[in-house]
């Protein structure tokens, strides 16, 4: 239970981590990229809705009464769209910044410059990141699809909530973990079995990691937040590294 506490402690210790120099850069940079990109996508449905409310409007002004409903049920809607999906956009916009983050934060931690990425174009990190964020991904749905099915299973649907919490908390720790190590030419393959042998700490960290992905507004700074606290972890945990 030590180790679990350690774990979530260790996303806390992001919010920290974010806001020294040098390294609050690699924070806002892909934080305004997202919203900029989620603001033109409900501009342009706003505007799009309101086109087709015009329209119907033209054919039947019967149906002016129901604006007042239309638009209420939109804004719920958008909301819930950001909400929900903010976090899963944030990863793959932020996956090419997220590799610099973490070697930013490791240097504020140790003092030290990571060589491999130093001497990486940027173009093959960019590369690099997207595509082991596509890795997570698939890795994430092969085993999400079967667990799911238990929530439909008679009896066994009971279990299928606690079985899909410690999943998820897995894949963020998974997912947050890969930056720091990958940046030390850790595999996605070794980085499961070093989690698997350090269980608790992997549980510990992906469970406040998914705290954070529930609470609004402070969910959008739930991916920086997770990876500073990831990167401190790796830099404090001997049996993490090869």
């Amino acid at each position: 239970m030590k180790q679990f506490q350690l774990g979530f402690n260790y996303v806390l210790s992001g919010f920290k981590l974010i806001l020294k120099p040098g390294i609050r850069v690699y924070v806002v940079i892909p934080l305004l990229i997202n919203t900029l990109l989620f603001a033109t996508a409900i501009l342009f449905g706003a505007d799009s809705l309101n086109n087709l409310i015009n329209g119907l409007l033209a054919r039947w002004d019967w149906l002016e009464y129901l604006t007042w409903l239309i638009w209420p049920i939109f804004v719920i809607i958008s909301l819930a769209i950001v909400f929900f999906c903010f976090s899963i956009i944030a990863n793959l916009i932020g996956a090419p910044f997220n590799g610099f983050l973490a070697a930013s934060v490791e240097r504020s931690l140790t003092g030290k410059e990571i060589t491999s990425i130093n001497e990486q174009a940027l173009i093959k990190v960019v590369v690099d990141a997207i595509k082991s964020e596509f890795q997570k991904v698939l890795y994430f749905i092969i085993r999400a699809i079967p667990l799911l099915i238990l929530f439909i299973i008679p009896m066994v649907q009971v279990a299928a909530p606690l079985i899909w919490f410690l999943f998820t908390a897995w894949m963020l720790a998974l997912e947050y973990g890969d930056y720091p190590m990958g940046n030390h030419d850790i595999d996605f393959k070794q980085q499961r079995e070093k989690f698997r042998l350090n269980r608790q700490l992997a549980f510990g960290f992906g469970s406040g990691v998914m705290l954070l992905t529930m609470i609004p507004v402070i969910n959008f700074l739930a991916m920086p937040v997770a990876v500073a606290g990831a990167t401190r972890m790796f830099v404090e945990s001997p049996e993490l590294k090869l």
